[in-house]
Parts: structure tokens; C-alpha cells; sequence
């Protein structure tokens, strides 16, 4: 299918933002941390423009022409769901080519599936581990991907073991350090975050990975916020890990629920899907993506948010999203006298620590993000942790750098009431 149908105008009604407010008389003026709006920053999406979305690393946001695309063929499935799901086999094969290409990657190491929770539980179940393995995960992990772990561990009388790392480790270095220090004989397999969840840095990074191969210990790479929001290869092997999961549905602008799960030739024909299907006996991937009566458009309509990407400008957009979220953190930082934590470069998001005994169990971590939709209307992501906890900012091409000074200014007010 060509991609002629997917370069649609950017003139879509999508949610006009209002007119910026002024500044603040306390923000600064010069504008160097404040990147000029990307075209289409006003017209692609369908957010409610009452509302300040800084937490697009959660779930997304799907453009306008990538809504009108799924639903077209939602249409066509409707018309005729005899026909849409006797050729889903094959259009689903297309477009993880088209998908594949985009990634550096080859179709037959990619299979398509529905979340990184999803992906990295088909992974866990392909390895084989036995009484007295490990599973090293770190404490930056997103938490039900530990939990994942922690069943599998259960079920073999393998065990978990959490490495912790300071949310102020400086640096990469430092970071695998202290992942390699855990390492022992035992450790069969580790499950690391490209990006994490939380605290929005690098784990896996390419010589972790390969210290990692080197001691014999499969490597699980949880990549959700990877493609779209940093340049992703998945050439050679499965981005340097054994499994690589990411997800289409953050960065990339497909719709929900649309990932990637790579896997490096020697796992292949033992990946194990979750469910069996019709196309068990054609072997991976095909094994592992067919599942029936199921919503498989958010998959075919996929390669139309990469090839909206690509029009916008990967490069560019990532520049946009990166220096935004810089200037969202040191808004965060100046005027609500928040800790800036360790940043990835070209990233467009951002975590700064919160003050001590503020959000640092579950419940409360909630608490304040409904406290600021409620009075600041505004959507921001925030985890628990011991001695105060995080609060990561996105930042994608509709935001506005007005929408951080209000979260700033009115997050300074809520935490010292």
C-alpha cells in the first residue's frame, strides 16, 4: 500500500490552542530555551485545549490523519469481516515490512503485538530458567513489567533480584556499574529499561548490553518510550539484546495499542506466544501475532504514524520535544525549587525529584496528580519513591512553554500548603 494516502494535509481541525498567555513577569525572556512551534503544532491533534497535556510518554496522542486512517479501515472491516480477516495475515506482514524499515530493522527478527508488558511476558515465558536462576531487574523498572518477572521467578523457584540505583547517579557509567556489581553466577536473565519509566534515562546502553552477552545473561530490553522519541536501530541483532520490546503508541503516533517485539536469531524458533492460533505452525512471527477476532488495525494504520514522522521531521521533532522539556525542568526547577535529576540527551522528557515526604507512596503519587488536573488542569506523571517522589514532564509538538510555568508556579503552591 502506498504511503500516498497517509500524506495528508497538515490542515486538519484538530484542537486550536488558545493565544499563549504572557509571560510571567518572573520567567525568563530571552527565549533561548524555548523552541519555536513545529507546523501542525495547532491542528494534528484532538486534546481537549483545556487542558495542559504534559504527560504524552503515558499513553500517546493519536494525529488526525492517523485517527481518519484507522478509521477507514476499521470501515472496511466492518463491510466485509470475512474478507478484512482472511487478507490480515498478509496486510499485517506489509506493514510490519513498512514498520521494519523505519527501525533499521528486518521484518522476519520484528513481530507486532500490543503493549511492552505484553512483549516482555512472551519473552520471560521463551527462556528457560530453573531452581536457584536470577532475574536481575533494577527498581527503575516499570512496575508491572517487575511483577512479570517476579511470576516467572515463582513458577520456575527462580528468584528476582532488584538492583538499586540512585534516581542522582550521575551519569551512564555509573549506571552500569552498578547493574554489573549484581551480576552474579546465578543470573540468568535481566530485564532492563532502554528508557525509564520513572526517572526518564538510559539503562540499557549499548556496553551494558554487551558486558551482559559477554557473561552469558539474556537480556530483556524494555524500549517503550524508544521508537519515534530517540533514533532506533535494529539491525544486527535485536538493538544489541536478546529481546527488544517498544512501543508505536508513545512517540511513534500510531494508535493505541501498537508495539514491536525483536528478538535475536537463536531465540526465535523458541519464543513462545501467549495463546496458540492458526498461524501456530508458520513459526515466529506469525505465531505470535495472529490471535483472531481482534482488533488488528492499530497495527496496519502503524506505518501511517512513522510515515507522518518522517513528513514532520524525526530529527526536528525530537530537537523540539528535547529543548522543551529542558526548559519545562528548569522551570520545575527555579521557580518550584524542585531537584533536577540526570537527563538523556535528545530525549523529549524530563524528571525532577520532588521535596522529602512528598509523594512517596502510591497513594499519595496519585493524589497529586489528580490534585493538579484538579486546580491547574494539567496532566503530568508522578511515581513514589523514598525521600521524595518523581515527577516527569513530556514534551511533544503541541505543547506550549506557557503550560510549564503554570505547572511550575502552581505545583510551587500545592507542595507548601
Amino acid at each position: 500500500m502506498s504511503h500516498s494516502i497517509w500524506m495528508v494535509e497538515m490542515r486538519n481541525p484538530g484542537n486550536p490552542r488558545p493565544a499563549p498567555a504572557p509571560a510571567h513577569p518572573g520567567a525568563r525572556t530571552d527565549g533561548a530555551d524555548r523552541p519555536a512551534p513545529l507546523r501542525g503544532s495547532s491542528t494534528l491533534f484532538t486534546l481537549d485545549p483545556g487542558t495542559a497535556h504534559l504527560n504524552h510518554g503515558s499513553y500517546g496522542a493519536v494525529p488526525v490523519p492517523v485517527q481518519r486512517y484507522q478509521a477507514r479501515l476499521r470501515a472496511e472491516m466492518e463491510s466485509d469481516p470475512d474478507g478484512f480477516f482472511l487478507e490480515a495475515p498478509d496486510r499485517i506482514g506489509r506493514a510490519r515490512a513498512e514498520i521494519a524499515a523505519a527501525l533499521g530493522g528486518d521484518p522476519s527478527r520484528l513481530a507486532l503485538i500490543t503493549n511492552v508488558t505484553e512483549g516482555v511476558a512472551v519473552a520471560l515465558d521463551s527462556i528457560p530458567l530453573g531452581e536457584r536462576d536470577q532475574i536481575l531487574v533494577t527498581d527503575h523498572g516499570y512496575g508491572v513489567v517487575t511483577r512479570a518477572a517476579e511470576r516467572r521467578a515463582a513458577e520456575a523457584g527462580a528468584a528476582v533480584r532488584c538492583v538499586r540505583i540512585s534516581p542522582h547517579a550521575p551519569d551512564e557509567e555509573a549506571v552500569t556499574e552498578r547493574v554489573l556489581s549484581a551480576v552474579t553466577v546465578r543470573t540468568k536473565v535481566a530485564v532492563l529499561d532502554l528508557v525509564t519509566s520513572p526517572t526518564a534515562r538510559a539503562v540499557a546502553t549499548p556496553a551494558l548490553l554487551a558486558e551482559l552477552r559477554a557473561r552469558g545473561v539474556v537480556t530483556v530490553v524494555d524500549a517503550a518510550h524508544a521508537p519515534g522519541a530517540l533514533p532506533v536501530d535494529l539491525g544486527g541483532a535485536a538493538g544489541g539484546a536478546d529481546f527488544w520490546v517498544g512501543n508505536l503508541h508513545k512517540w511513534a503516533f500510531a494508535p493505541r495499542a501498537a508495539a514491536v517485539l525483536a528478538v535475536d536469531r537463536p531465540w526465535r524458533p523458541r519464543v513462545r506466544p501467549l495463546t496458540f492460533s492458526w498461524e501456530h505452525e508458520r513459526g515466529f512471527p506469525w505465531r505470535v501475532e495472529w490471535r483472531g477476532t481482534f482488533d488488528y488495525t492499530p497495527w496496519l494504520a502503524a506505518p501511517a504514524g512513522f510515515a507522518l514522522l518522517h513528513r514532520i521531521g524525526a530529527e526536528q521533532l525530537r530537537a523540539h520535544n528535547d529543548t522543551l522539556a529542558a526548559h519545562g525542568r528548569r522551570l520545575l526547577v527555579e521557580r518550584a525549587g524542585l531537584r533536577a535529576l540526570p537527563e538523556l540527551p535528545g530525549l523529549g522528557m524530563r524528571a525532577v525529584r520532588l521535596p522529602p515526604g512528598v509523594a512517596e507512596q502510591e497513594h499519595a503519587a496519585k493524589a497529586l496528580m489528580v490534585a493538579v488536573r484538579r486546580t491547574l488542569d494539567t496532566r503530568i506523571a508522578v511515581r513514589p519513591w523514598q525521600g521524595g517522589g518523581v515527577l516527569r514532564i513530556s514534551a511533544q509538538l503541541y505543547n506550549r512553554p506557557e503550560e510549564y510555568l503554570q505547572l511550575a508556579d502552581g505545583l510551587a503552591r500545592l507542595i507548601t500548603r
